[in-house]
């Protein structure tokens, strides 16, 4: 195996790498120090035919190969032809910003002027993050859509349901949130791009990270129509005053032998135990982004992605394979590109790996990258029970009293709090803006199916019940509140587990939901509002939590938690608790209805129903 430590030594290169375009000529330049040939090859199209012009690139001593072609390119499609030994493989460039359909060819394309901006954001706990899938949005016919499963949909004004409720864009900005999630909608490999109606998949299977997904695209065989398709995308969240997060998967790739990265510099970009591909992904490989050149390739994309595409923030798919100094690199970068950048991701890794434990932005380490914010897996397991066990219980569910330290851990943000009897290593979060508290994401169980499976003999007024009480959990306690697309009208997959490839039928927001379930809705709505209407809510450090929030046990497994000025009453039990109060109280959330308006006030006393919340204040 060739020594990358040295590699990184000799050739380690810090300048631009892609295609360098001006109207008169463009420089390609390709990083590839063991190759003994590099070729630029030219098309006229993105797939078939072949080469109309094939030059070939001058070595640098960097191990940067060079090619400068004259006139104007833009528009036109490229490749390499990399030689090393007997073998000569054709790849398109790894920093290619378009791609004709199914990416497998490059394409010349400028930096343009961009007048869209960034929204203006200071605090990560004011944010209100909604995960979303492109296709699922828009792909039901129980709305409206008339580019269903494409980035334009997203572009389509006063779009219905078939009971004529809002849809849309213009349902979510209702919804209070501040920044829309998007699952990866970056090339992807495990879609063929050239069908009329394409098989289904998340994207975490990355093949182009520059550009974007072609089948999201209404021409994917254009590699202009995919750029400004998406642009116009996030030019539409951004005039509803809300941000766009773009899912990133720099951990590994779908491809490992075969992929651009290998063809440009076998095993370079990949770790290894011992002579074999390691596999911390559990998708075949992982990246090696401890490396160099690796890490530069990490860095480089995203500063592109967030200039280019004046993007809000990135969620890092397994963030606990990337090591921490790339991490703190890439943040720094990005946010003098856009200070009010958001970061997190999941700081774990899927199974064993050769990356030092230290040096993994997991958890543990979560005091190294204060940047960045990591799903709280400890929170949702908390909250409904394992998402690996079907009928787990967790605290809302059926194991209130052994899950109620945890609990209350969650109002606390999780960070270490005294009155909790949590072990201090346990609380892994440094501050609160690094905690995202959550009970469903695209993975696993919905919430609902999740409650349904776990609790078989609840009927449907029980489930709303309990589900409510999940989302107050969310929203009422400090750090970042997440929730998937859907989960406000109690989204169901049909019990489907991790639906990354199952059909629309079980995938797609069915947005007739939202009449059906239009109580949930309002109070998720309620409970949003609640959250943007007072800081209590929205505290941004560890000390302020510890001197303003306490907690006090009742029965049955219930907390009271005083929360700055309010008062918060949980009761995961299946019969009411009655909490006496300090004289006349507004209340904001019951078991029915929550509102930054008081809905009704008390005087002595306060009565939580069966798995609900109140939430009051003195008044």
């Amino acid at each position: 195996m060739t020594d990358f430590k040295e590699i990184d030594r000799q050739y380690a290169y810090n300048g631009f790498l892609g295609a360098e375009y001006s109207q008169t000529g463009t420089v390609f330049r390709v990083w590839s120090p063991l190759a003994d040939s590099v070729k630029l090859k030219l098309y006229s199209k993105g797939n078939g035919g072949t080469d109309f012009f094939e030059g070939k690139m001058t070595k640098l001593p960097s191990g940067v190969w060079e090619y400068e072609a004259q006139g104007d390119l833009n528009g036109v499609y490229y490749t390499y032809a990399v030689k090393i030994g007997d073998r000569e493989s054709e790849t398109i460039d790894i920093y290619a910003r378009s791609a004709g359909v199914n990416g497998e060819r490059g394409m010349v394309l400028p930096c343009e002027e961009n007048s869209d901006r960034p929204i203006e954001f200071k605090h990560k706990t004011d944010a209100v993050i909604y995960e979303l899938h492109v296709r699922d949005f828009s792909a039901d016919e129980s709305a409206g859509f008339a580019n269903r499963g494409k980035f334009r949909a997203f572009t389509e004004k006063n779009v219905r349901t078939i009971h004529g409720d809002k849809a849309g864009l213009d349902y979510i900005a209702e919804l209070g949130v501040t920044h829309i999630h998007l699952l990866p909608v970056a090339d992807f490999a495990s879609v063929d791009e050239e069908r009329i109606s394409p098989e289904y998949n998340w994207g975490y299977d990355p093949l182009n990270y520059n550009v974007p997904e072609g089948s999201y695209s209404t021409d994917p065989f254009d590699g202009f129509v995919r750029v400004r398709e998406f642009k116009e995308l996030v030019k539409a969240v951004h005039r509803k005053g809300m941000g766009v997060i773009m899912d990133v998967v720099y951990n590994h790739t779908f491809h490992t032998a075969d992929s651009p990265f290998s063809k440009l510099f076998p095993h370079y970009y990949y770790r290894h135990f011992g002579d074999k591909y390691s596999d911390g992904s559990a998708c075949g490989n992982e990246f090696a982004s401890e490396r160099k050149m690796a890490g530069k390739f990490i860095l480089d994309s995203l500063c592109f992605l967030a200039s280019e595409y004046k993007l809000d923030g990135f969620r890092f798919d397994l963030m606990g394979l990337l090591d921490t100094d790339t991490m703190l690199r890439c943040a720094e970068a990005l946010k003098k590109i856009n200070p009010h950048i958001v970061l997190y991701g999941e700081g774990w890794t899927a199974a064993e790996t050769p990356l030092p434990a230290e040096m993994r932005s997991v958890k543990s380490n979560a005091g190294r990258l204060k940047s960045y914010s990591m799903f709280s897996d400890d929170f949702r397991d908390g909250v409904k029970g394992s998402v690996f066990i079907d009928d787990d219980c967790g605290y809302i569910n059926g194991r209130a009293e052994e899950k109620r330290e945890m609990i209350k851990s969650a109002p606390a943000g999780g960070v270490y709090h005294h009155e909790v009897k949590r072990e201090k290593e346990k609380c892994w979060a440094q501050s609160p803006e690094q905690s995202v508290n959550y009970t469903e994401a695209h993975d696993n169980l919905t919430f609902y199916d999740k409650l349904k499976v776990s609790m078989p003999h609840a009927d449907s007024e029980k489930l709303k019940a309990v589900h409510k009480l999940g989302g107050a959990l969310v929203f009422l306690s400090q750090g970042v509140p997440f929730i998937q697309a859907g989960q406000e009208f109690m989204r169901s997959k049909n019990g489907v587990h991790d639906s990354y490839k199952s059909p629309d039928s079980v995938n797609s927001l069915k947005w007739n939901l939202i009449s059906e379930n239009r109580d949930v809705l309002e109070y998720y709505r309620g409970l949003t509002a609640i959250r943007k209407a007072y800081p209590d809510f929205r505290m941004k450090t560890a000390d302020e939590i510890r001197s303003k929030i306490h907690f006090y046990d009742l029965e049955k497994g219930g907390i009271k938690a005083e929360i700055g000025a309010f008062t918060l009453i949980i009761n995961p039990s299946d019969e009411p608790v009655t909490v006496q109060t300090d004289g006349r109280a507004a209340v904001y959330a019951d078991s029915k209805k929550a509102s930054a308006e008081p809905l009704y006030t008390i005087e002595s006393t306060v009565t939580a129903e069966a798995s609900s919340v109140m939430l009051f204040k003195p008044v």
